[in-house]
């Protein structure tokens, strides 16, 4: 059998390897961790990002109705209405 000192010098030979190699596998997945998150938090480009949703029914606004009308034409201050 070896020696006890061969045998320790084994285990810590092992040990090192071991933390070198988790060490590096952590250090790699930061890495990518930290690209992904740049990538998703990257200020968006006009036209490159997607708009997600949408209207239900887009053909309601093809036409204002009367409340739409009026209430534009209180803001625009062309209300002609009862007031002087």
């Amino acid at each position: 059998m070896a020696d006890e000192q061969t045998t320790r010098t084994i285990a810590y030979v092992v040990l090192i390897v071991l933390f070198a190699a988790m060490a590096w596998f952590i250090a790699r997945k930061a890495g990518e961790n930290r690209a992904d998150m740049l990538e998703a938090n990257a200020p968006k480009i006009a036209g490159e990002d997607t708009l997600e949703g949408g209207a239900k029914d887009p053909a309601q606004f093809d036409e204002p109705d009367e409340d739409a009308l009026d209430e534009m034409a209180e803001l625009l201050g062309e209300d002609d209405g009862g007031e002087d």
